[in-house]
């Protein structure tokens, strides 16, 4: 079923102390689409300058991304440059350019009104809130935010909660949302908000997700060497949303299988800069790392 994305299409510049890259492919469309792809056919609605290079788009085209949402304007495209610590955490941001992001209005084509499967990347709760009366009848929103919305328009995604099925938030964000520093209480108290599952992504230590009336937690997949983390927070949704969309039966069960179809791409993601790693594997390799961690995480009473 039709699995739509919104949020951005950057050009990022990275150093990390794995090594450096300047003006690769990034944004949050293009990790959820690029990760998405192993399990539905994605539909990205974003906007980049008349700078952006046409490879990419190629690339994307390659790579089965549906582009009739993406909208070239004059100008230049957004830009993010950072760097990561030693130990890989939160990066330094050095530079922030919004050029043409800055005025995106999502404006989705007609044929992407009748998408099932809905995800809102981290942009203005207010544009969030504005593609989804533009969709008709969606079956499952999933979506993300970050520390500036929860500070700067509280009100808004208060609203938004209200309206979608699933949110990705990561720690910090959490406890910023509800005042709450024990994480469990924190998610609890989300769920109150409106959303029917959280999925609170917490970085080399894996992820919890918390519903209604279940609880799922999943360590993330331990590599011998990391060489960038930008967009694996993306990476996890578009496989975890990709997962459901080509489901046709959506219990608990699938949410759990989701969680780590996501946790085991990312993990390929943060491999290599941009999405480099993603473009050389296929379903295969997701699925033998899938039999891996399913054989580390087992553990069997008499």
């Amino acid at each position: 079923m039709s699995l739509l994305v919104v949020g951005s299409v950057a050009l990022d510049t990275i150093q990390t102390p794995a090594g450096e890259v300047e003006e690769v492919l990034g944004g949050s469309a293009t990790y959820f689409s690029f990760s998405a792809r192993f399990f539905n056919k994605p539909h990205v609605v974003a906007v980049v300058g008349d700078d952006f290079p046409k490879e990419y788009v190629n690339l994307m085209n390659q790579h089965g991304v549906n582009l009739d949402g993406l909208e070239f304007e004059g100008g230049k495209t957004f830009r993010w440059s950072g760097v990561y610590p030693m130990d890989f955490g939160d990066p330094e941001t050095l530079n922030t350019e919004l050029n043409v992001f800055m005025d995106f209005n999502p404006k989705l084509p007609e044929s992407y009104r009748d998408s099932k499967y809905i995800f809102l990347a981290n942009i203005d709760p207010e544009l969030q809130l504005d593609v989804l009366n533009q969709v008709d009848e969606p079956a499952i929103i999933g979506a993300d935010t970050m520390n500036y919305w929860i500070e700067n328009r509280r009100k808004e995604l208060l609203t938004l909660l209200k309206k979608i099925d699933i949110l990705f938030l990561n720690e910090l964000e959490a406890r910023m949302l509800t005042g709450e520093e024990n994480l469990l209480r924190a998610a609890r108290s989300i769920i109150a908000l409106g959303p029917k599952h959280l999925i609170l992504k917490r970085g080399q230590y894996g992820v919890m997700m918390l519903g209604e009336n279940s609880f799922f937690v999943t360590p993330a997949y331990f590599l011998e060497r990391v060489v960038d983390p930008t967009g694996a927070g993306d990476s996890f949704a578009g496989a975890f949303m990709g997962h459901l969309a080509r489901k046709k039966k959506i219990d608990d069960n699938t949410y759990r299988q989701a969680v780590v179809y996501g946790a085991i791409t990312a993990s390929f993601t943060v491999e290599d800069f941009s999405v480099n790693k993603l473009v050389s594997i296929g379903t295969n390799d997701i699925e033998s790392r899938l039999a891996l961690f399913t054989q580390f995480t087992e553990c069997r009473f008499p």
